[in-house]
């Protein structure tokens, strides 16, 4: 091969960056809005929006919806380097929190009615289910980034019960460019003994747990007015005494509306907090999270996303979750669609990515999802050594972002030309 006479003289050229190099807060530009919903919620909105760089980025302006999973908030895709990844490529990452969720809370949603003089929505004290997420957050979310964005379609990511989600709202929309699946389940509940067990055994246990309310209930309520008689009593011979007897509040009983992951995921933060640094502390964060692999991602993450990113999740949701797994099925009551039905209406771009390790999200129960879509371009990888967890914040995240960076880069290739012949699925 023949150089040129002044090739060395020929300066090189510019050095392009990793990401690590790079400053994150001086990849993206942070706003917040809020949408609303159908049935009267406010949820909020996170954006990143790019900022154009000296380097090239691939995916600039490319929007993408992030939604989280089960018990989660925005901090499901912020813990670790996610969003920094994407946002490297120059993507326009916009994170939804549903109802109840991080910024989408129960105290929002009191401020804004107080504010705007309007009614609070009818299942505020924690009377939705997945059909909530499915009806009304959702649709909801995607009007609002494509309004925001100018965009006709979107790309889609979703974590967990998100990816499920997407998958049920493709099949029946065509506002999605791509769709992205992590740690998503499309048959929750197969291969998975202990967890069809809990489903199985969910409505005895919860008749348990309202029976022994009732108890707890009707004993409180019997002190409380036992109280309240003393102190009438007493009145009559002493009012000071009377007053100091009387007791301080109104009864109200307890009911089983919710389930505290928060409360349970801070006490295992504290946990780990003590056991960090032991030999055994790999052996109790297994224990303590059996979803998420303390090898794959650092202790300061998970702690932090288990004291910031659990919320409170309604019994409803739960028991729509035990009756799917029961009967293996995804379904929205409400409307009788089913999920399953409209995967073989997925044509879009998708990547359904999991860990091997995952006990929710595995081969066997994200089979039928990429057997039945009809994507010309369809990615079904598993994660080595990954659970659950650490997909969105663990050290395994720079190549799922770039799985996702091919996805999009396929999708904007294909997005004026004519559809091309079938392409071999990548496995």
């Amino acid at each position: 091969m023949r150089l040129p006479d002044d090739w060395r003289s020929a300066a090189p050229g510019p050095r392009m960056p990793t990401v690590d190099e790079v400053d994150f807060r001086a990849l993206y530009q942070k706003t917040k809005y809020v949408v609303e919903t159908a049935d009267g919620w406010s949820l909020m909105m996170t954006r990143y929006r790019p900022v154009k760089q000296p380097f090239p980025q691939p995916l600039f302006g490319e929007v993408l919806l992030l939604v989280h999973g089960f018990s989660q908030n925005r901090h499901a895709w912020t813990s670790g380097q996610f969003v920094k990844n994407l946002l490297f490529f120059g993507v326009d990452i916009h994170i939804l929190e549903l109802r109840g969720h991080g910024k989408s809370s129960v105290a929002f949603q009191r401020e804004r009615a107080a504010r705007f003089r309007r009614p609070l929505p009818p299942d505020l004290d924690y009377g939705w289910d997945i059909d909530s997420y499915f009806l009304y957050d959702l649709p909801a979310a995607v009007s609002g980034v494509k309004r925001i964005t100018r965009r006709d379609r979107i790309f889609y990511c979703g974590h967990s019960m998100g990816g499920m989600l997407g998958y049920g709202y493709a099949g029946i929309h065509d506002d999605f460019e791509g769709l992205i699946t992590i740690g998503s389940p499309a048959d929750l509940g197969r291969g998975f003994f202990l967890l069809k067990a809990l489903a199985m055994s969910a409505p005895a246990l919860a008749s348990a747990i309202d029976m022994t309310l009732v108890g707890l209930n009707t004993q409180s309520r019997l002190g409380h007015l036992g109280r309240s008689l003393l102190s009438r009593g007493a009145q009559v011979v002493n009012k000071e005494l009377g007053k100091r007897l009387a007791p301080q509040e109104d009864h109200r009983d307890t009911q089983f509306k919710y389930v505290p992951v928060d409360t349970w995921l801070k006490y295992a933060e504290k946990q780990l907090a003590r056991a960090e640094g032991h030999p055994l502390y790999e052996r109790l964060a297994a224990r303590i999270n059996r979803l998420s692999n303390p090898a794959r991602v650092s202790a300061q993450d998970i702690r932090w996303l288990l004291r910031e990113g659990g919320e409170r999740e309604p019994r409803k949701v739960l028991e729509q979750f035990a009756r799917w797994i029961r009967r293996g099925e995804m379904v929205c009551y409400r409307t009788d669609y089913d999920f399953k039905r409209g995967f073989s209406k997925i044509a879009i771009p998708m990547a359904i990515i999991f860990g091997d390790l995952d006990p929710l999200a595995s081969v066997e129960s994200t089979r039928s999802v990429y057997r039945a879509a009809k994507s010309e371009y369809l990615l079904w990888r598993p994660v080595k050594g990954n659970s659950h967890i650490e997909l969105t914040m663990g050290h395994d995240i720079r190549q799922i972002c770039y799985d996702i960076k091919n996805l999009m880069e396929y999708a904007r290739t294909h997005r004026a030309q004519a559809r091309t012949p079938v392409l071999p699925r990548i496995r």
